[in-house]
C-alpha cells in the first residue's frame, strides 16, 4: 500500500493533512519564513535559505534568485535552472513536480499550482486532493499575476501576459494572453 505522499508524487489523489506531508509542508513554510524576515542585501544567508528549500537544483547555490515574500507548500518538488528569478509575491504549491529550465522570469505575484481539488464536495471536505507536473521550458517569462494550473507545460521562449490564466499547454516561441492563456502571437 502506498503512502499518501507516494500518492501525491504519482498524480493519484491523496489526503493532504497526513502527518508525514504536514511535517513537511511546516519544513517548508519554517523555511520560507526565515527567508521572507531575511534582507535582500543579506544575499549570502538568502542563497543558504533558497538552496534549503530547493535542495536537489543543480544551479540554485550560485543562480536563483528569489524575493520576499516567497511560499511553496514543499520545495524540494522544485527544480529551477540557471538564471531563475522570481520576483515579489510569487508562491509555488508543489504537490507534485515543477520544472523550469533556463532563465525563468517570474514578475510579481505569479501562482503556480500542481494541486487541484475533487469536484465531489464530500471528498474535497475530508481533505482530498490532487497534484499534476507542471514544466516550464528554458527562456519563459511569466508576468505579473499570471496562474498556472496543474498539468500544464509551458514550451521554450513564451511570453504569458500579465493576469493571465495558464489551463492548457502553450506551444514554444510565442506570446500567450487570457484566461484561458492562447497564443495570440509568434516570436521570431
Amino acid at each position: 500500500m502506498r503512502t499518501e505522499k507516494e500518492k501525491m508524487l504519482v498524480g493519484d489523489i491523496y489526503h493532504a493533512f497526513d502527518t508525514e506531508l504536514v511535517i513537511e509542508r511546516d519544513r517548508a513554510k519554517a523555511i520560507c519564513f526565515k527567508l521572507n524576515q531575511t534582507c535582500s542585501t543579506d544575499r549570502d544567508t538568502r542563497q543558504s535559505l533558497i538552496l534549503q528549500l530547493f535542495a536537489h537544483t543543480e544551479h540554485v547555490e550560485t543562480d536563483a534568485w528569489v524575493e520576499s515574500p516567497f511560499h511553496c507548500d514543499y520545495g524540494y518538488n522544485i527544480t529551477v535552472g540557471k538564471g531563475f528569478y522570481a520576483n515579489h509575491g510569487c508562491t509555488i504549491l508543489d504537490g507534485a513536480p515543477v520544472t523550469f529550465g533556463d532563465n525563468c522570469l517570474l514578475a510579481p505575484s505569479v501562482v503556480i499550482a500542481t494541486a487541484g481539488h475533487p469536484l465531489d464536495s464530500v471528498e474535497r471536505a475530508k481533505g482530498d486532493e490532487y497534484a499534476k507536473a507542471i514544466t516550464v521550458g528554458n527562456d519563459v517569462w511569466l508576468g505579473a499575476n499570471v496562474t498556472v494550473c496543474p498539468g500544464v507545460t509551458i514550451g521554450d521562449n513564451v511570453v504569458v501576459g500579465a493576469g493571465s490564466v495558464v489551463t492548457k499547454d502553450l506551444p514554444a516561441n510565442t506570446v500567450c494572453v487570457g484566461a484561458p492563456a492562447k497564443p495570440i502571437r509568434v516570436i521570431d
